[in-house]
């Protein structure tokens, strides 16, 4: 393909092969998440680990990714998408392989540490892509692509994850889950260097180390202690870190504004957050994300050690979640996010509410037939789809174009903040409050994360594409 320095000047053949490449990246990351949900009970076999390393194999990965996903995005404005998306699908792909090679729970914790972090320099230039690429009408067609195609992932994961760990290849068992990673991001790369168009980066563009750093200490000073309360509780130091966090975020955002009034570098432009849609949209990016993470990660952890499910049957009994994921995203929120615009994803909330309560409850009370639990969790998956195919183009349509590698660094910022505080609360709830006793808990913190989420979402404007 020839190269192009702008992308609003390719054609559409042009503009669906660079989108294609896109597409893959996504299954290489949606493949992995999945998979190590799957594969945790048999991680935690081999090496031993309590609940919070269980947590831990989960959160080493998502909490770099959103420590560095604000920097990516700001680094694909200055070098281009292109670079950062192939550095980042490389390093991605390395990184994968150490977990597969990784010797003992540490070593795979370090894995994970270091795939977040390529997997941070990934994402950002994606939906920057897409953006530059596309109008904000055009972008819900493209981005329910994403649904359908993320569907097909996600049921592919648990049940290739299950497949891999039952044939034990070459007495490898869990590890060839992360290995399996080396193939498809070989062909991640490949595809990038051929077919991505090659975007200018803005020599301009400057990188504010300070804003990374107090905004990466706020981060860590709200979401480390969450992690390690398994452990030991919300007590002392990890409590003292807990409550500086929030004063921390403040500062680091007063910061920003007083750097970027004196016209020096900002970790992203702060008239973002002036946009009421952007502003709320973001919270409720923060509010899914934690319930849905949450959710996925006790799911499949309870299939196996409270319904004695194995890997197999766990990644075969997520196949309805997952069609209903590509419903919800690739059919119905299609069709009607132009339309419904807040109340799909008000409707998408209180119907991934419900029937996570249902299919939680189902794991708690034993021997129920599981002919009742399949259709509601096909119910959860729609509610799913609808929730998160619509929100991501609602969130930016307001968003100039110019704008288009910060705002996409911090919706993904925000929805990885999510996932690990949805880990860290959920996970909390489950080995600590209730001893892996009960998923009453962790159930209530899944649908009280839901229910603030609707509540939220019917505040935004009656009309956001129209106006």
């Amino acid at each position: 393909m020839p190269a192009r320095s702008d992308p609003a000047t390719l054609t559409e053949r042009q503009k669906s092969l660079a989108f294609f490449t896109l597409i893959i990246a996504l299954v290489l990351e949606i493949v992995d998440v999945t998979i190590v949900n799957t594969a945790l009970p048999s991680i935690q076999a081999e090496f031993g680990g309590s609940g919070a390393f269980a947590q831990w194999v989960v959160a080493g990965y998502v909490l770099p990714y959103a420590l560095l996903l604000m920097l990516a995005g700001r680094l694909g404005d200055l070098f281009g998408s292109r670079t950062l998306f192939l550095i980042g699908v490389t390093g991605f792909t390395a990184a994968s392989i150490g977990c597969g090679l990784a010797p003992n729970g540490d070593g795979l914790i370090a894995a994970r540490v270091l795939q977040g972090a390529a997997g941070a320099l990934m994402a950002p230039q994606v939906l920057a892509v897409i953006q530059q690429l596309y109008t904000p009408v055009e972008r819900i067609g493209r981005l329910a692509w994403f649904g359908v195609i993320g569907g097909l992932s996600s049921i592919a994961g648990p049940i290739l994850g299950g497949l891999l760990i039952a044939a034990d290849i070459g007495g490898l068992g869990w590890r060839t889950v992360f290995l399996i990673n080396g193939p498809i991001g070989l062909v991640a790369v490949l595809a990038g260097w051929w077919l991505l168009p090659r975007s200018r980066g803005n020599a301009a563009t400057r990188i504010d180390v300070v804003g990374m750093l107090s905004f990466g200490i706020a981060i860590l000073a709200l979401l480390f202690p969450l992690l390690q309360a398994e452990k030991g509780g919300l007590q002392g130091s990890s409590l003292a870190l807990l409550i500086a966090g929030m004063p921390l975020l403040l500062a680091a955002w007063w910061l920003l504004r007083r750097r970027a009034a004196q016209g020096e570098a900002v970790l992203f432009p702060p008239h973002l957050l002036g946009d009421r849609v952007f502003r709320l949209g973001i919270v409720l990016l923060l509010l899914f994300s934690a319930a849905n993470t949450g959710f996925l990660f006790l799911f499949a952890y309870a299939l196996q050690r409270v319904a004695h499910f194995s890997p197999f049957e766990t990644g075969l009994i997520h196949m309805p979640f997952s069609v209903g994921v590509m419903l919800g995203m690739g059919v119905i929120g299609r069709r009607l996010a132009r339309r419904a615009e807040k109340w799909i994803l008000v409707v998408g909330y209180v119907l991934l509410g419900l029937c996570i309560a249902a299919s939680l409850a189902w794991i708690e009370l034993g021997s129920l037939s599981l002919f009742l639990l399949l259709p509601t969790l096909l119910v959860a998956g729609a509610g799913m789809g609808m929730s998160s195919g619509p929100a991501t183009p609602l969130v930016l349509a307001r968003v100039d174009r110019a704008d288009a590698g910060s705002a996409s660094g911090i919706v993904k910022t925000v929805q990885q903040m999510g996932g690990v505080t949805g880990v860290a609360l959920v996970g909390a709830a489950y080995f600590g409050l209730a001893g892996e006793r009960s998923l009453v808990p962790s159930t209530g913190v899944i649908v009280v994360l839901l229910g603030a989420g609707a509540l939220l979402a019917a505040r935004l404007p009656a009309r956001i594409y129209a106006d």
